[in-house]
């Protein structure tokens, strides 16, 4: 079953430009088109502009969007019931693409991927990171290529004399002058949505410690992953950071905005979080606050940093009523003309090789420095997940990691109720 939550946006928003049902489908792009998109911290203003630009190109089909925050939650039923959009944006706390393709949800692209074309090149060689496959089958495309990583305020470290992070050592070291200079926790995340933590702290951490099979083994829930030995270590250095009091202990009630506000208000100083913190926070950052972005300083010294790329897909529900609108709908949005103006409306990057953003002016600069960075294989090591982790098996582990950085329990004890959670879903499939 799809699981679905709250998301992490400001705005709400279902919208039809009319009635048009009664033009039935006839295999020609025609007819009345659903979709489905989370509104978070990447606006809506991009859709918008797509979605206008697809109704003058195809002014026979009518669009009925169905957005905001929480439209996860508000069309559960629709999926659940086997009356879903066409099209579905799949990104908000909650959702989950592996679940969804697991419950047999999400049209097989397979075969017709092999025909679409970005600027007249195929679109199998124009991802930066390609689909994720579920045994060998392409159930969505990655429209957003985000990647998580630890924030920081580059004017106040700079006035007073914090060290930004290389590496896992020094990132205690900095923590550690934060919390004496500043008196406050250094590290925030939020407790509500605890995956943050694992996808923005533990994914790049295991990518450095195992690389991509490690990365799989834990995604997928490979008997004895969990309580391997690199999990392990990872983990003794979460449980590390736990002891010293780097980690803000009010974390487990926070929201993400909240964490995110705390962050910038300088209650904390580090803050794991994508792309898209800069563009949802953009009212209430403080005028002299400048955002700084590294990759998260899990890895040992001497290692390149790990960033794990985080896809945002957009799939077309199996169930689909028009899926020759559909199939049209995602082939018009893979260009590199919108590529360039998701970043400019959204200060992130969509999953499309070959965009120069360094002289864009209507780039913000952190996305310039951050995109260069990751970029540089002497800095960035970039690891791959086969696909999103199932929600089934998120969950718990989420759960246990909460109860480790309250220091409820020890590296160890996680380690194995993330087994027995991992056991559990395999006997689940």
């Amino acid at each position: 079953m799809l699981i679905l939550g709250v998301g992490c946006s400001s705005e709400e928003e279902a919208s039809s430009d009319g009635d048009n049902s009664e033009i039935a489908n006839d295999g020609k792009v025609n007819g009345e088109l659903e979709i489905q998109y989370f509104v978070g911290g990447y606006g809506d203003s991009w859709w918008k502009e797509v979605i206008a630009d697809f109704k003058e190109k195809y002014p026979d089909v009518t669009i009925t969007e169905h957005a905001g925050p929480n439209i996860n939650e508000e069309m559960r039923s629709r999926w659940v019931s086997g009356d879903p959009p066409d099209v579905v944006y799949i990104d908000g706390a909650g959702s989950s693409e592996t679940q969804m393709v697991e419950d047999g949800q999400l049209m097989n692209l397979t075969d017709w991927v092999k025909d679409v074309e970005v600027d007249g090149t195929p679109i199998t060689e124009s991802f930066i990171v390609d689909p994720a496959k579920y045994d060998g089958e392409i159930y969505s495309l990655p429209l957003v290529f985000d990647t998580w990583g630890t924030w920081y305020d580059e004017t106040w470290f700079e006035a007073e004399g914090y060290e930004v992070p290389t590496d896992f050592e020094s990132f205690m070291s900095t923590m550690g002058d934060i919390q004496e200079g500043e008196d406050i926790a250094p590290f925030v995340t939020t407790g509500q949505h605890p995956y943050y933590f694992l996808r923005g702290m533990l994914y790049p951490a295991f990518g450095a410690a195992g690389g991509d099979q490690l990365l799989e083994d834990v995604i997928t829930g490979k008997e004895g992953a969990w309580t391997s030995e690199p999990v392990l270590e990872v983990m003794k250095k979460v449980e590390q950071m736990q002891k010293e009091g780097y980690i803000d202990k009010g974390f487990g009630a926070l929201n993400h905005t909240q964490s995110q506000m705390n962050f910038l208000l300088h209650k904390n100083a580090f803050i794991p979080v994508g792309f898209w913190l800069p563009n949802e926070m953009e009212k209430d950052k403080p005028e002299d606050f400048t955002y700084g972005f590294i990759p998260s300083p899990m890895q040992d010294a001497g290692e390149p940093f790990a960033v794990v790329p985080d896809l945002r897909p957009l799939a077309i529900a199996e169930e689909a009523d028009n899926p020759e609108a559909a199939k049209a709908f995602v082939d018009f949005v893979f260009t590199k003309e919108y590529a360039t103006l998701f970043s400019e409306h959204t200060g992130a990057i969509m999953n499309i090789n070959g965009v120069d953003l360094s002289q864009n002016e209507n780039v913000p600069d952190y996305l310039i420095e951050a995109n260069a960075m990751i970029n540089d294989p002497e800095q960035v090591q970039i690891y791959q997940k086969p696909h999103p982790m199932s929600a089934e098996l998120e969950t718990p582990i989420s759960n246990a990691l909460v109860s480790l950085m309250l220091g409820n329990i020890t590296a160890e004890e996680f380690t194995q109720q993330a087994e027995e959670a991992a056991a559990e879903y395999r006997n689940s499939k």
